[in-house]
């Protein structure tokens, strides 16, 4: 596994790429983020100059120029031929000092799989050593989200590459409709936080820099919501606590148990996560090889992976992460004295054979 830096390198450029269903409110929240005074310089990539895409009236001048000055400083271009020759164009003109800008906005089609626009970041020598992907954040439209999930694989795989998931329009549907909508959300992307937003009003701290391809020490997840799922415990199987109660979803019912939500349950979404948890520490050539395999194979259906993990060898937690083919490793801080050696990871995929993945990871421990 190539190692990955894992802190912000002074000097990068942080990039977010901003995703999400047609209709869900991305330029309202662009719009918004271009406008308010924060005093930050912005470079927005926009996938295309559509119908819904940024108005005239806060753009300066409507030009045959592929890069646009904004009213406050920032600037606003076009994909041209491929997300890479923009960026690297960007980073060429702000080296001459032709354009003047403190991080990029990347906003794809409602369409867009965001897997091959955050490897760029990654598989270009000099993307990366420019730019920082910091984070994927999708909106979902909480009015039309169920229908759009259930029928299109593009807004379900947005949902599983998201490190932050704004949920709009949660005014036109009740509060009921919503909970389960975020339950649904859950199951398939248990590592991204969710949050309502409003015609777009989000704070800029929880817009910008929060780390999300950060190869950091904390996994954020709970981890016993994949095992616990949301019932009530009368038919918790008794496997909490122990160190393999990794893979125990909850929900999948026996035949004639009782499921108190069934309205969380209907939804067979492609796109599933999984957690794998033990106490036993790792074999690292094993899990290397393993690992590798299954990214040859699965790769493609690979959105996002990430663990926090115990390694035969050394002292401290090695922490890992993927988008797609593409894995990095890295050393994070050492264990604390008296702290559980647990290593946990979570997987988020299109129809991946769970049962192979956990089978594979335990056969990798030492």
């Amino acid at each position: 596994m190539s190692t990955a830096e894992s802190t912000t390198t002074p000097g990068l450029i942080p990039a977010t790429i901003l995703t999400g269903f047609l209709g869900s409110g991305k330029t309202t929240l662009l719009k918004r983020v271009l406008t308010e005074t924060h005093g930050q310089k912005i470079a927005v990539i926009e996938n295309e100059f559509g119908e819904e895409n940024i108005d005239n009236d806060i753009l300066v001048s409507e030009t045959q120029e592929q890069i646009i000055q904004l009213s406050n400083g920032c600037v606003c271009c076009t994909i041209r031929e491929d997300l890479r020759t923009t960026l690297a164009d960007l980073a060429s003109r702000r080296r001459k000092g032709e354009l003047d800008f403190e991080r990029v906005v990347i906003e794809t089609t409602g369409l867009a799989d965001p897997g091959p626009v955050a490897q760029t970041f990654f598989m270009d020598d000099e993307i990366a050593e420019t730019f920082l992907l910091d984070s994927i954040l999708t909106l979902v439209d909480a009015k039309h989200a169920n229908e759009q999930l259930d029928t299109r694989q593009e807004a379900r795989r947005q949902v599983g590459f998201a490190d932050q998931i704004f949920l709009s329009k949660t005014d036109l549907v009740d509060d009921q409709a919503v909970e389960a909508l975020s339950h649904r959300l859950k199951h398939m992307n248990p590592r991204a936080p969710q949050q309502r937003v409003h015609f777009g009003e989000v704070p800029i701290k929880d817009v910008f820099d929060l780390r999300g391809f950060n190869l950091n020490a904390k996994l954020e997840i709970d981890p016993d919501f994949l095992s616990a799922d949301d019932h009530d415990h009368a038919h918790d199987h008794g496997h909490h606590g122990h160190d393999h109660d990794h893979g125990h979803e909850g929900h999948d019912h026996a035949p004639g148990e009782a499921c108190n939500h069934p309205h969380h349950h209907h939804h067979d979404d492609d796109v599933k996560s999984f957690v794998f948890r033990s106490e036993r520490p790792f074999n690292p050539a094993k899990l290397e090889d393993f690992l590798g395999a299954i990214v040859q194979v699965y790769g493609p259906k690979m959105l996002r992976y990430k663990g926090v993990l115990n390694m035969n060898g050394t002292d401290k937690k090695v922490i890992f992460q993927g988008v797609h083919q593409l894995m990095g490793s890295d050393l994070g801080p050492k264990w604390m004295p008296g702290e559980k050696k647990v290593s946990k990871m979570v997987f988020i995929g299109i129809d991946l054979p769970k049962d192979i993945l956990l089978q594979g990871l335990e056969g990798c421990l030492a």
